[in-house]
């Protein structure tokens, strides 16, 4: 049936073509259920149209900072690994040099424009930027005798090429250092590229970062990063194609680059505010501001060229206060009091601003105000959710009433391409006051396929809920159409109507949205639901096997509590000493659930494992083959086998479904 079902709907399809390249009008109809990419609707116009009448698109000034001292940009832009597969382009988005189509918000239309404009910047004089290599900016600061690097991007490949063209017109000077601002992936993973890890070890080239940038670093890529990993697809769009229909920007950036990520451990970290290093006969001085962008992360002053680095607390973009791939809530409150604090020490100062995203303000007047606005944001939103919080309001009450402020609204650098004030509200939310929304009917609430198929039992009749749905699409409301849909695809995922009709809600929505993770999350979902999950690894960005190598022991067992499944072996318990080259752990399983000691030995031990971290990494990673070479074990073997037997190849859930059941 549902291969007759399909191709009445292609044929449908062809004869509706068919009758329009004949040139015979095209008459009224409802949402027609297929495939197909569909152009915006009406109602689409109309909302973009209003973008229009709020904002100033006569203010050319962020594209007169985008490209301010451009020294050299290459006619193409293609960026591809060893194997010649593409892993960066701005090629493909020379459609941005046309005007903004029905089919893309056109506040976001201008951001993608401004992010379109790549290659090496001066910032000022000794401080340059590659800019469009990838998701990140990468920075070159000119000291004595060679540079200093502030965030090498996100993949070796982009480094490479970046690196590449400053040498070819700045010259082949050495590096020097290595500054990461904060943990994330695009910040650091690109670091192979530029630098070579046994000139770091033998002590030639520090690596600088904040406090606690490798806790942070490994536990966001490495515990959660298999869900963080599909979940960033939605947000980054990673199949989503670019074009008037597809991926624009995402506000900080083109998107994520798809090349191999690297990691090299620090090798410095900066512990307080006002600490100050001289890297290769610059001096540098730091301010932490954890708990903002990043768990762990610093902005700093160079100030021989009145020159302040943000790294990403400011961005020229409204950042997220919670990210759509899933990461820790971050504080808007410390977000903006950092700000002030920067303000309070650099301020009166600052002859250039310049972040790990987006491009550098100049001038003394101008940077006040952009500090100044970008921290009223992020304030506004924290202390107004907190008013509506204590007004009774719940998450999505207050998600839909908040708004910023008019004046903040229409400046350019504080509009919603990436985060938004919507789910920036939500994290305030879920940061005082968690998931719980004061209900007791949430407390224990039916997962989302059992309340689907009680909610169509009880309406009874899934093809009048159809047609009330097609009707309401037609009427422009397409966030209840894509939820009531939906709901009709968690009930039966076969339902290949109720799946076009909700990819179509979902189309008109990213269509109308200004954030670029929002557009391509819509996108993302609409291409799954016409097509099903898509499940080749190409699509995915490189993993985090590098940041694995570098987990500490501690990391290691932490991560193997998490793979185990202790409902498969609730009944397993044992103690096995741990002996390690540089120390010993007691691994405790009571019931399946992994608990371990530091520097300690059990006499009761069932079994003793005699290893280094490359033989406990063979054990999470569940390699028969290099748990049998290096792990030698005197006492009980069984209870290493039924652990392994326990432990979950996150591989296989690579591409769990989101969009449906």
């Amino acid at each position: 049936m549902k291969k007759e079902r399909m191709a009445a709907l292609l044929l449908a399809a062809a004869v509706a073509v068919s009758a329009t390249a004949c040139g015979a009008p095209a008459a009224p109809q409802g949402p027609q259920l297929n495939a197909e990419t569909k152009p915006a609707s009406q109602y689409t116009i109309d909302a973009n149209d209003q973008v229009y009448a709020l904002l100033d698109f006569s203010d050319r000034t962020e594209f007169e900072n985008a490209e301010r001292g451009l020294i050299a940009s290459p006619e193409s832009l293609e960026i591809r690994d060893a194997n010649g597969k593409l892993v960066w382009s701005q090629d493909a988005y020379a459609f941005l040099e046309n005007d903004a189509p029905d089919t893309a918000n056109p506040s976001l239309w201008r951001n993608a424009q401004l992010n379109h404009i790549s290659g090496l910047f001066e910032v000022t004089d000794g401080i340059y930027q590659v800019r469009g290599y990838d998701m990140t900016n990468i920075t070159f600061i000119k000291g004595d005798t060679g540079w200093i690097i502030v965030d090498p991007l996100m993949s070796v490949e982009c480094a490479q090429a970046a690196f590449a063209l400053v040498k070819e017109n700045l010259g082949d000077y050495p590096v020097k250092a290595i500054i990461y601002s904060h943990p994330h992936v695009d910040h650091f993973g690109g670091v192979r590229g530029v630098v070579d890890e046994a000139d770091v070890l033998s002590g030639a080239i520090p690596v600088i970062a904040p406090e606690g940038f490798e806790k942070h670093a490994i536990s966001e890529n490495v515990y959660s990063g298999n869900a963080m990993g599909r979940r960033a697809s939605y947000q980054y769009g990673t199949i989503v194609k670019s074009g008037e229909t597809g991926s624009l920007s995402i506000g900080i950036g083109m998107g994520q680059s798809t090349g191999l990520a690297s990691y090299i451990s620090p090798t410095q970290e900066i512990h307080k505010t006002g600490e100050k290093l001289v890297l290769d006969g610059v001096q540098i001085e730091f301010q932490l501001t954890p708990g903002t962008e990043a768990p762990a992360e610093m902005n700093f002053w160079i100030g021989e060229k009145n020159a302040l680095w943000m790294a990403e607390n400011c961005t020229g973009t409204m950042h997220n206060l919670y990210t759509l791939r899933g990461a820790q809530v971050r504080d808007g409150n410390a977000w903006a009091e950092y700000i002030m604090e920067t303000i309070s020490l650099y301020g009166d100062k600052a002859k250039v601003v310049f972040q790990s995203h987006n491009w550098p303000h100049w001038e003394n007047e101008v940077i006040g105000e952009y500090l100044l606005n970008t921290a009223a944001a992020y304030k506004f939103i924290n202390d107004q959710t907190l008013l509506y919080i204590n007004e009774g309001y719940t998450e999505t009450e207050i998600a839909n009433m908040i708004k910023l402020p008019e004046n903040l609204e229409k400046v350019w650098y504080t509009r919603q391409y990436y985060g938004t004030v919507s789910h920036n509200s939500k994290a305030v939310y879920e940061k005082y006051m968690g998931w719980y929304d004061g209900n007791p009917i949430h407390l224990a609430e039916l997962t989302p396929t059992d309340y689907a198929k009680k909610m169509v039992a009880y309406l009874g009749d899934k093809k009048a809920v159809m047609e009330m749905a097609k009707k309401d699409f037609e009427n422009g409301e397409y966030q209840w159409v894509a939820q009531i849909t939906n709901m009709l695809v968690f009930d039966d995922p076969s339902d290949m109507d109720a799946r076009y009709l909700c990819a179509d809600a979902l189309e008109q929505l990213a269509y109308q949205a200004e954030s670029g993770p929002w557009r391509n999350a819509y996108l993302r979902a609409v291409y799954e639901l016409r097509n099903g999950t898509n499940d080749d690894p190409g699509t995915r960005a490189g993993g985090a096997s590098d940041a694995i190598a570098h987990m500490t022991p501690e990391m290691v067992f932490d991560y193997l509590g998490i793979l185990v499944d202790t409902s498969k072996v609730s009944d397993l318990s044992f103690t096995a000493n741990v002996v390690l080259p540089r120390g010993s752990y007691v691994l405790r399983v009571v019931n399946g659930v992994l608990l371990y000691q530091v520097n300690a030995k059990a006499e009761d031990a069932d079994v003793t494992w005699t290893t280094n971290l490359k033989g406990l990494l063979s054990i999470v990673q569940k390699n028969a083959e290099g748990v049998t070479a290096l792990v030698a074990q005197e006492g009980d073997e069984t209870c290493l086998a039924k652990l392994l037997d326990a432990i979950t190849v996150m591989t296989d859930y690579r591409f769990f479904n989101i969009i449906e059941p």
